[in-house]
Order: C-alpha cells, then sequence, then structure tokens
C-alpha cells in the first residue's frame, strides 16, 4: 500500500496550521508549527504571491493531507463524488469521513488517522463481525465498527481509550468501553468540523 513516509510534521508546516497527524504531540509545545509556524525550506520566510489557483491547490493539498491520500486516490475520490446527485464537495467530504480508518479515528480509538489505518491494516478492526483489512471501506448507515476480541489487550489501544477525549460527532455513536462504534447515520456537512473549503476544490478540478 502506498503511503507517505517523509515527516509529516512538515505537511503542517506546509499548510501553516496544524493538521493533527502526530496525536498527543500536535497538543503540546513540541509540535514544529509552534516554534516554526512557516513553511519549510530556504525559501518558507519568504514572501509569497497569492493566486487564485495557489489558494485552490493548498486546499487540496490540506484536505489530502488530513486524511492521508496520495493523490492518485484523492482524484479517484473526486471524480466518484462528482457522479453523485448533490453538491460535490460535500460528497467528497462524506466520503472521506465514512473511511474506515476515520471512523476508527473518531471513536477515539487511534491518536491520529495514520494509527488508525495501522489498526485496520494489522486486522484489528471488524466491521458488522466480518474482519476488514482496508483503510479505505466505505462504511454505511447503521455499520457497526469493533475493535477485534484479540486486540482489546493491546496498550496502545487503551491508552487510548482512557486519554483520548475529542468530541465524537453527531452522525457516529462510540462506546470507547466496548470496543464498539456505530454508524448512525450518514455526515453531513455542518457535522464535520475539518478545516476545508471544498468549494475551492471543487474549482481546481473543474478547470
Amino acid at each position: 500500500m502506498a503511503r507517505h513516509t517523509g515527516p509529516v510534521c512538515r505537511l503542517c508546516r506546509r499548510e501553516r496550521m496544524k493538521l493533527f497527524l502526530k496525536g498527543a504531540k500536535c497538543d503540546s509545545m513540541k509540535c514544529p508549527v509552534e516554534r516554526k509556524p512557516y513553511p519549510p525550506g530556504q525559501h518558507g520566510r519568504g514572501r509569497i504571491r497569492e493566486s487564485e489557483y495557489l489558494l485552490q491547490l493548498r486546499e487540496k493539498q490540506k484536505a489530502r493531507r488530513i486524511y492521508g491520500l496520495l493523490e492518485r486516490q484523492f482524484r479517484n475520490l473526486y471524480a466518484q463524488a462528482a457522479k453523485q446527485s448533490g453538491i460535490t464537495g460535500e460528497n467528497l467530504l462524506r466520503m472521506l469521513e465514512q473511511r474506515l480508518d476515520n471512523v476508527v479515528f473518531r471513536a477515539n480509538f487511534a491518536a491520529s488517522r495514520n494509527q488508525a489505518r495501522q489498526l485496520v491494516r494489522h486486522g484489528h478492526v471488524t466491521v458488522n463481525g466480518k474482519r476488514v483489512t482496508i483503510p479505505s471501506y466505505e462504511t454505511r448507515k447503521e455499520d457497526v465498527v469493533e475493535i477485534h476480541q484479540k486486540a482489546r489487550s493491546n496498550i496502545v489501544l487503551r491508552h487510548n481509550i482512557d486519554t483520548l477525549d475529542r468530541a465524537v460527532p453527531a452522525w457516529l455513536e462510540a462506546a470507547p468501553s466496548d470496543f464498539k462504534a456505530t454508524v448512525r447515520e450518514l455526515p453531513l456537512r455542518e457535522q464535520i468540523d475539518v478545516p476545508v473549503r471544498e468549494q475551492l476544490i471543487v474549482e481546481l478540478y473543474s478547470k
């Protein structure tokens, strides 16, 4: 499975904001964005000429990096969103939220989406009683996502359940003590709190 293997803190600095890719480190003063709030590289502190294309590109890159997708994956997902009825940008964000790794992250089983992706790939997650090892698996309404019985004694998983206090979105019903989460409904735009202006992404791909 292709994935980003470089330092993820550079991604946050490039977007000039915290994307919360490193779990607890992002909430501490060790976060590089706190110490170096400018893009990486020798020209990071230079004056950047803003343009319409740059704003659109940065929004696309921001969304792609938050959810951990590579360029081709993101483009394919956008193509699917464009074919559906409704507003394309909202369809895209909804499909990103429905990814299994995102549901595991939202249910507070993992400190970051990258950690959630690892839990899924290692076979620690089941959907409706069946083990699923595909992070991009699209969950649906009434799906029950659980941590596999053999993985419930995992030290990292138990630490996450005991310490993470992120708010669970309204479309998801989570019971961390039971290692279970239920997709109550498909997420609406107002229930998705990612700092992304999806209309700019639509404009970028519409060129």
